[in-house]
C-alpha cells in the first residue's frame, strides 16, 4: 500500500468509516505497528485494543500490557498474570 493510499484510508478512518478503521487495525497489526494501534484504540477501536493485547502477548511486550492494564483493560491483566505466573523466580 502507498504512502497516499494509506493516508487516504486514515483521513477515511478519522471521518468515522468503520470499515477503514477495521483495514487499518488489521494493516497496523500485520505490520507490527503499536504506534499506529495505539493512535486507532485511542480513538475508540476496540479491535485495534484487542490487536495491542494480542500483539503485546506475542511479542512479550510487559511495559504495553502494564499500560493497557492501566487504563483497565482486563485482557491486558490477565495477560501480564499469565507471564507472571510463568516467569522464573529470580531469588
Amino acid at each position: 500500500m502507498s504512502d497516499s493510499d494509506l493516508a487516504a484510508l486514515r483521513e477515511r478512518a478519522a471521518r468515522g468509516d468503520l470499515d477503514a478503521v477495521g483495514e487499518l487495525v488489521e494493516l497496523a497489526a500485520e505490520r507490527e505497528d503499536f504506534g499506529e494501534l495505539r493512535r486507532l484504540a485511542d480513538a475508540g477501536s476496540s479491535d485495534a485494543v484487542d490487536q495491542l493485547v494480542e500483539l503485546a502477548a506475542e511479542k512479550g511486550d510487559v511495559n504495553e500490557l502494564g499500560r493497557l492494564a492501566a487504563g483497565g483493560n482486563s485482557d491486558a491483566a490477565d495477560v501480564l498474570a499469565e507471564l507472571a505466573e510463568e516467569a522464573p523466580d529470580e531469588d
